[in-house]
């Protein structure tokens, strides 16, 4: 999921360049929503991991 959010803000980048403004911003948005997802999947799996007694790390 991180790597979509990559290549979603890579895109926003590039789209950001040319000059479409529209096309970059919604890549932007895409981009952010995805990294919070992967944050919060991020968190949920190390609080899981460590209520199980496994080492988080």
């Amino acid at each position: 999921m991180l790597g979509w959010a990559l290549v979603f803000f890579v895109l926003a980048l590039a789209a950001a360049a040319f000059g479409f403004g529209g096309l970059a911003g919604a890549a932007a948005s895409i981009a952010q929503i995805l990294f919070v997802i992967f944050l919060a999947l991020t968190i949920v799996a190390f609080v899981v991991r460590a209520a199980q007694g496994r080492s988080v790390l």
